[in-house]
């Protein structure tokens, strides 16, 4: 049985946290969806948004850091891409690798405030978001 069996309570509370680099959590990774969504945003090309904003490391593109290793479309600790933002930020923070309790624990409720705030998530809701991120990773990986 899992751990969030009756889902977790979770809003967040706009902190700009979980924008900031932690450690192994330190890049924002896009896929050719997220940077077509967030130039348009910005009204530029995708082409002109990759050069711009993004970098490419062993195949992968990723947005390049802003100030104090925050991404770059984060000011004032607000996101200001949050319309378009990648999903990598939009599953966070129920992704595969914080979804164990310990994981949790350490990666997500120890620094994030919007951990026991705002509705409660479904078991089902949780999954579906755990498979999204999944499917994402996936799409990431094998240049999508």
């Amino acid at each position: 049985m899992s751990w969030y069996k009756d889902g977790i309570q979770f809003e967040c509370q706009g902190s700009g946290g979980c924008c900031v680099s932690h450690g192994e959590y330190g890049f924002v990774y896009v896929t050719g969806d997220d940077r077509k969504k967030m130039a348009k945003l910005r009204g530029i090309s995708t082409a002109e948004f990759t050069r711009t904003y993004c970098s490419k490391v062993d195949g992968v593109f990723r947005l390049k850091d802003g100030a104090d290793q925050a991404c770059v479309f984060l000011e004032k600790k607000r996101c200001t891409m949050y319309e378009a933002r990648p999903m990598q930020c939009r599953t966070w923070p129920f992704w595969p690798e914080t979804m164990s309790a310990k994981s949790w624990a350490k990666d997500v409720k120890a620094f994030c405030p919007g951990v026991g705030k705002g509705r409660v998530w479904s078991k089902e809701e949780i999954d579906s978001t755990v498979a999204q991120q999944k499917q994402w990773e996936h799409d990431l990986t094998h240049g999508k």
